[in-house]
């Protein structure tokens, strides 16, 4: 039994002490609050989701790819680190409230300094991060606040509390010195893989050096399923916007309904793929999975949103209004599909920690199936029938678990389950 104490449900009209969740506690479920915190990442994917979009519309492809990695591991990591926090420590209280208000305001104005970073790399002076930095400065005061409270209330993982302050304050240091800086981007990018490995470094040497946070694994498992289904919104939207663009030139044509389905086909497949992940059962018998599921995630959310933006380029194409042609087009989506099938592939086999040969065939025919895409578009076949082909990728995953791999699965998830550590 846990000598931790469940936080109360609802609000407190008091502070209540940060002694940490009960890991084991049961129906753990995503609060309201968390919601609505999730719903400043919608703001934030989508900017920069449209940013690459156009970038990748013009040809400006390298700086399109940049800018968006960049985008994409400051809005997982600001989410990720408030999510473990909160599984560990949500206490509800007033105090907790408006510190989560303060990280979305932090969040909203990171969106907003999005454009100016990829107008800056495209330009290929500088990193132009200065109005990103700013909005991390937010999140972080909020942020640290709340570990140095941990630390306060919770004398049995002081240690793990004031090693995640400290990692976040000093990385933190470091990215506005070097946006005050604002050095070339090759500089930039040298120093700030070097500050983005003390972000990473510190909640992997706390969870393993000093005994970790009390996060929850269903819960976090849940939160990770959440904001899944919130980046898919973006390729729903870029589906949306291609349609529109058919419509508006040549009207409700075949071509309109086969992206139609072609859109919402892959969103609902990358949905149904993800969810075979055996998340919760995992983490909650091996906790020392953690990091590298948790981490793995950027690559799973960053896709899903690359993918959104190449089918926004799609519409682009279709409009006229791009100087890549069909094929840059189909790239756009078959690529971050092909990223995102091979990231889940990779965490589910590091999960179980068992290789399926039967996933090595599935994973062949997703590549096949992008492949033959690819080649469509190479010979002049339309956008329609080229993402109609990318959507049978994860939908050969889908009809393959369903028939035959959800028995070598269950197979699999027991043999981890029995193997895991009373």
């Amino acid at each position: 039994m846990s000598n931790s104490t469940v936080a109360p449900r609802g609000l407190s009209h008091r502070i209540t002490r940060m002694t940490g969740r009960d890991p084991n506690e049961s129906h753990r479920a995503a609060t309201p609050l968390e919601l609505l915190f999730d719903l400043t990442f919608v703001v934030a994917f989508g900017q920069a989701s449209e940013q690459m979009a156009h970038l990748v519309a013009e040809g400006h492809v390298g700086p399109a790819i940049g800018g968006f990695a960049f985008a994409v591991f400051a809005i997982c990591w600001a989410w990720i680190n408030f999510t473990w926090f909160a599984s560990a420590y949500d206490t509800d209280d007033w105090f907790y409230r408006l510190t989560t208000m303060v990280q979305m305001v932090g969040v909203i104005v990171l969106a907003l300094g999005l454009p100016a970073m990829f107008h800056s790399v495209d330009a290929g002076h500088s990193l132009g991060n200065g109005v990103m930095v700013a909005g991390y400065v937010v999140m972080r005061i909020a942020m640290v606040a709340q570990w140095e409270r941990a630390a306060r209330d919770d004398p049995q993982r002081r240690a793990t509390a004031k090693l995640n302050g400290l990692t976040l304050l000093g990385a933190q240091v470091g990215w506005v010195a070097l946006a005050i800086a604002d050095p070339s981007i090759p500089v930039a990018a040298v120093v700030g893989a070097g500050l983005a490995s003390i972000e990473l470094s510190g909640p992997v040497i706390a969870e393993r050096r000093t005994g970790g946070s009390p996060w929850h694994a269903h819960h976090v498992a849940e939160r990770y399923g959440l904001l899944t289904i919130i980046v898919l919104g973006e390729a729903l939207l870029g589906t949306v916007t291609s349609v529109a663009a058919i419509v508006a030139t040549s009207g409700w044509t075949a071509e309109a309904v086969i992206v139609v389905t072609a859109g919402v086909g892959l969103t609902f497949s990358l949905w149904w793929t993800y969810f075979i992940l055996p998340s919760a059962d995992v983490l909650h018998h091996h906790r020392e999975r953690s990091v590298v599921w948790g981490y793995g995630h950027m690559l799973i959310f960053g896709s899903i949103a690359a993918i959104g933006a190449g089918v926004h380029v799609a519409a682009f194409v279709v409009e006229g209004d791009a100087r890549i042609g069909t094929l840059g087009a189909v790239l756009a989506v078959a690529v971050p599909v092909l990223i995102f099938s091979t990231a889940l592939f990779g965490l589910y086999t590091y999960l179980v920690h068992d290789g399926d040969g039967f996933h090595i065939w599935l994973f062949a025919g997703v590549v096949l199936a992008r492949a033959l895409a690819v080649a469509v578009a190479a010979v002049g076949g339309s956008i329609g029938a080229c993402l109609i082909l990318i959507t049978l990728a994860p939908l050969i995953v889908v009809v393959g678990y369903e028939t035959v791999g959800h028995r070598h699965a269950a197979a699999v998830l027991e043999r981890t389950l029995v193997d895991s550590d009373p």
